[in-house]
């Protein structure tokens, strides 16, 4: 995915996350949209600050980088948006493109992705962008509505 794409998904999962979370439409649902998208964008394109030093989809495309992100919350406040924005950053370079990411390094250089995805390139990559964040957002409805006995409401609260 290139950037336009990942600033797309970023800006779909703030609209989307708002709905699911407040699928009403009111002013809670705009403030929540207002209060995720910024981060989720930030985050969508924060792993691909690694083109401009180390290895692209090596240095900052790995479960290592994204465990101390998600760790940030913790400490910063109200940075779960942008840990958001990256773990999405990184379902689309897993599905949706051909090369994939190095999941392991710096223990191991091997890029892991789905056989379905597009090159960066290609003139499918922003629909393949909305597809997977629809499927990305449709997870975490399922998640909340579907089978909310195995999301705790604490857990819910602490995102919003």
């Amino acid at each position: 995915m290139n950037k336009g794409d990942h600033v797309l998904n970023g800006i779909l999962l703030g609209i989307g996350l708002g709905y699911v979370l407040y699928p009403d439409g009111d002013l809670q649902t705009l403030e929540t949209v207002a209060a995720v998208t910024i981060p989720a964008v930030l985050g969508a394109l924060f792993p691909d600050v690694d083109t401009d030093f180390g290895k692209h989809r090596k240095t900052l495309h790995n479960l290592p980088v994204l465990a101390v992100l998600y760790a940030f919350p913790f400490y910063f406040g109200n940075l779960q948006w942008v840990w958001v924005g990256v773990a999405s950053h990184y379902v689309l370079d897993v599905v949706g493109s051909k090369r994939g990411i190095a999941l392991f390094y710096p223990l191991w250089d091997e890029e892991f992705g789905l056989p379905v995805g597009v090159t960066t390139s290609s003139k499918y990559a922003t629909l393949a962008t909305v597809i997977i964040t629809v499927l990305e957002l449709a997870a975490v409805a399922a998640a909340l509505y579907v089978a909310p006995q195995y999301v705790p409401t604490d857990a819910v609260n602490t995102l919003v």
